[in-house]
């Protein structure tokens, strides 16, 4: 499962970060793919214009979870189970793609959100499962753009097409509208402390700053994700600059952060955030950071990238721990 949030510093500078939770490891690192590629992809064949970064694996072709295009797209792929509804076939005037390569698609032929509104009606999303896993994988997808537009693309049937999305948060099922009026349960909750009252003659005595917050769920469940993460940003103070905004990015992301072992599955193999991904969208930067080591680590997508490379390059990750010592 996964958590991800947009957010706009008070520069106006934009940005879409996620965790990835999985159990499987899935073994991913920076990918960049160059502009005008040929993506021999499991539902058949599909080309791209724009070049890209973000987490990819090759795996017979590369496969990608997340990342930001040279237009400052920015997307994320996001588990979705008992929701995503695939069809068998692709009519003759849409291209079929498979649920895995829904991200490479958009990263590589959108400019914007506005831009993916019309593309969706040109594809269909196939039941066509992914090797590494021996499924199809359930996803949904969040899309956001240098404008702050953000909506999610749920095929819960053949129709697809892109949902707004207010509040700039995605985690899993069931579907954003569920989780949108979900928000309504808290709706009252407030980062300043809550005034007691005196029963009966006693008088209260007040547990301090935080109070306004009381209920708030503390669970790894989508819904409690989803939840906490909204008021979380909501309630951060602004920050300013890209330093600072991936710093605050990484708070908003710790409430949600999976240790290993805490989380359980039927099979007894522990749920956790395998990594979190960070993109800013203004100046087309993608930063990593792996469950074992939290120093961010980013590729800027350069014009010489962008103009002259013509073959994907991988940038395998530093996994060790740092410390730094003071004497």
């Amino acid at each position: 499962m996964c958590t991800s949030l947009t957010y706009e510093n008070s520069q106006g500078d934009h940005f879409l970060a996620r965790t990835m939770d999985f159990a499987f490891e899935l073994g991913g690192q920076p990918v960049f793919m160059p502009r005008n590629q040929k993506i021999q992809g499991d539902a058949g064949a599909f080309t791209t214009k724009y070049g890209f970064i973000g987490a990819g694996r090759n795996l017979s072709h590369y496969m990608f979870v997340d990342g930001v295009n040279e237009f400052g797209l920015g997307v994320a792929a996001l588990y979705f189970p008992q929701y995503a509804q695939y069809q068998k076939t692709a009519p003759a005037d849409k291209l079929g793609l498979a649920p895995h390569d829904v991200t490479a698609w958009a990263l590589g032929n959108a400019k914007s959100v506005a831009d993916l509104r019309e593309l969706v009606h040109h594809i269909q999303i196939l039941d066509v499962p992914v090797a590494l896993l021996g499924l199809t994988t359930p996803l949904h997808f969040i899309f956001s753009d240098r404008t702050g537009d953000t909506a999610v693309l749920e095929a819960t049937s053949e129709d697809l097409r892109l949902i707004d999305d207010p509040v700039g948060v995605m985690t899993n099922a069931p579907q954003l509208s569920w989780h949108l009026q979900n928000l309504s349960t808290y709706g009252t909750m407030q980062a300043a402390e809550r005034p007691l009252h005196d029963y009966m003659g006693f008088s209260l005595k007040t547990q301090g700053p935080g109070t306004g917050a009381l209920g708030l769920p503390g669970d790894y469940t989508s819904p409690s994700r989803f939840v906490r993460t909204v008021y979380n940003k909501h309630y951060s103070l602004p920050t300013s600059g890209t330093p600072a905004t991936l710093n605050l990015l990484q708070h908003l992301l710790d409430s949600v952060t999976i240790p290993k072992g805490v989380k359980l599955k039927a099979d007894g193999k522990s749920d956790y955030t395998q990594y979190r991904g960070y993109a800013n969208l203004d100046d087309r930067t993608y930063f990593m950071e792996p469950y074992d080591n939290q120093e961010l680590q980013g590729i800027h997508l350069t014009d010489e990238m962008l103009n002259d490379w013509d073959t994907p390059v991988e940038y395998p990750l530093d996994h060790q721990a740092h410390v730094k010592y003071m004497n």
